[in-house]
């Protein structure tokens, strides 16, 4: 996906107020410094924000009037008056009651109840903003695609592995021809078998991984369907993508490594992307699962003593 049909797309359709949080957290490590301050500046303080001219806001972040404006175009918003309004109507859904956006970071000293509630927190929190910036009409085309397809090839390495693998498995229980590769190498090499009515899955966090790129720049060079999953939507990885489904993380700290919650959202959208396959493909699917549960059910009958 181009970055004008990206910016173009954003303009068409600003974000919901409820997902502004989430926009940002997953931009802000791209932007420009004085663009994150504004970034930072309205996610922290919504209400005090959306009262605030473009002027204002600027002198606040100690930034320029043209940068305010970026931040709202890159945040999805046609201009500054799109945004303030979006400010106005996050500021009134967290008065409401809704819990804090942000948490404290797990420390080496925690009990271990308080980890279990931060990290609950975290994972809620991560779902949500997944949920909230997961561009629907994306995964329908993705989900068409891969509903048709004679094949699916799944490219990711490290934690992005193990979410690729769980979806192979889920769409080869489904009765479809699906292939996660965690060599590079390999991945590369079946990439060229793939043609048009093919389908390659790209899955990123950081949207540059090279092992990742290559295979899927193979794949779309060579005519099949490509989609990036990713939590960079300007990253390297989404030139190769027909179709973008972006993810959303937790803070990183020390304790709490960006797989984590990269792999958290990852597994979200690659469920989605199932549901919806197996939705689309029901006279097949559903005879299938059938006869893999049977298939399995002796394995899970308790043995007697």
């Amino acid at each position: 996906m181009t970055n004008d049909l990206k910016e173009s797309f954003s303009a068409d359709s600003p974000p919901a107020p409820a997902a502004l949080a989430a926009k940002v957290r997953t931009l802000a490590p791209s932007m420009t410094r004085s663009m994150q301050r504004v970034a930072e500046a309205v996610a922290g303080d919504p209400a005090g924000c959306a009262a605030l001219t473009v002027t204002g806001l600027a002198e606040l972040t100690g930034t320029s009037e043209a940068t305010v404006v970026r931040t709202a175009r890159l945040l999805g918003y046609p201009g500054y008056r799109d945004l303030r309004l979006a400010l106005a109507g996050l500021a009134a859904h967290q008065q409401s009651g809704r819990a804090p956006s942000v948490t404290a970071d797990i420390a080496v000293d925690d009990p271990i109840a308080d980890v279990v509630a931060k990290l609950a927190y975290d994972e809620q929190q991560t779902l949500a903003d997944t949920a909230a910036g997961l561009d629907t009409v994306q995964l329908g085309a993705a989900v068409a695609a891969a509903s048709t397809a004679r094949r699916i090839d799944i490219y990711g390495v490290g934690a992005s592995s193990l979410v690729g693998q769980d979806l192979a498995q889920k769409l080869a229980r489904i009765g479809l021809i699906a292939h996660s590769h965690t060599d590079p190498h390999l991945a590369v090499t079946n990439a060229v078998q793939l043609r048009s009515g093919d389908v390659a899955i790209a899955i990123t966090h950081s949207g540059s991984t090279v092992d990742v790129i290559e295979p899927l720049r193979v794949a779309f060079d060579h005519g099949a369907t490509t989609v990036a999953i990713t939590g960079r939507p300007d990253g390297p990885v989404t030139q190769y993508a027909d179709h973008v489904l972006t993810t959303s993380t937790a803070r990183e700290s020390e304790l709490r490594p960006a797989a984590m919650s990269s792999r958290t959202s990852q597994l979200l959208v690659v469920d989605c992307l199932f549901i919806g396959v197996a939705q689309r493909t029901y006279e097949q699917a559903a005879p299938a699962l059938a006869a893999s549960y049977e298939a399995l059910a002796h394995r899970h009958t308790p043995r007697p003593r």
